[in-house]
C-alpha cells in the first residue's frame, strides 16, 4: 500500500534558497566589497536580462506542465504524477535550471561578484538537500517508471 502522506520532505520552498543566497551576496558585498566595475557595463545588463528571459520561459513551460497534470509545486505534498514529457524530457529539474538562470541574471544586473562566489554553495545545497530528497521520494512513489526515466534524462541538462 502506497503512503499517501509521503513526500520529498523539503520543508523550505526551493526559491527561498536562491533568494537567501542572493541576499547574502548583497550583504557580503556591503561588508567586504569586491570591485564591481564590470557590472556597470551595458553588456552585463543585456546578458543578465537574457538569462532572466530564458529562465522565465523555462519555468513557464515547467509550471504549465505541472498545472496541466494537476501536480503540486509544494514540496511537502505528494506528487500526483511523474513528469516525463515536454521540458521534462530534456531535464529532470528544469525549474531549478530556471531559478539558477534567474539568479545569475539578477546577479549580473545588480552587479555583485559575491553572488557568483556563493553560486557553488547554492548549487551544492540544491543538489544535496533538495534534489536528492526529491529523487529518493520519486523512486519510492513511482518505482521502476522513475528509474527508467532517470536513466534516460539527465538531472540538469
Amino acid at each position: 500500500m502506497q503512503n499517501t502522506k509521503d513526500s520529498p520532505k523539503v520543508y523550505i520552498p526551493p526559491p527561498i534558497f536562491y533568494l537567501a543566497t542572493f541576499l547574502a551576496g548583497l550583504f557580503f558585498q556591503k561588508m567586504l566589497p569586491i570591485n564591481n566595475d564590470f557590472f556597470f557595463t551595458i553588456i552585463s545588463k543585456i546578458i543578465g536580462s537574457v538569462f532572466i528571459l530564458i529562465a522565465l520561459c523555462i519555468n513557464a513551460f515547467a509550471f504549465t506542465q505541472f498545472f496541466k497534470t494537476k501536480n503540486t509545486l509544494i514540496t511537502i505534498r505528494p506528487a500526483n504524477s511523474l513528469q516525463i514529457s515536454g521540458i521534462y524530457s530534456v531535464s529532470r529539474n528544469p525549474m531549478y535550471i530556471g531559478l539558477f538562470l534567474a539568479y545569475t541574471g539578477a546577479s549580473l544586473i545588480v552587479g555583485n561578484w559575491w553572488d557568483f562566489l556563493l553560486l557553488p554553495f547554492l548549487f551544492l545545497v540544491i543538489q544535496q538537500y533538495l534534489i536528492k530528497r526529491e529523487e529518493s521520494y520519486l523512486a519510492r512513489k513511482f518505482g521502476q517508471n522513475y528509474i527508467e526515466y532517470k536513466s534516460k534524462v539527465n538531472r540538469w541538462l
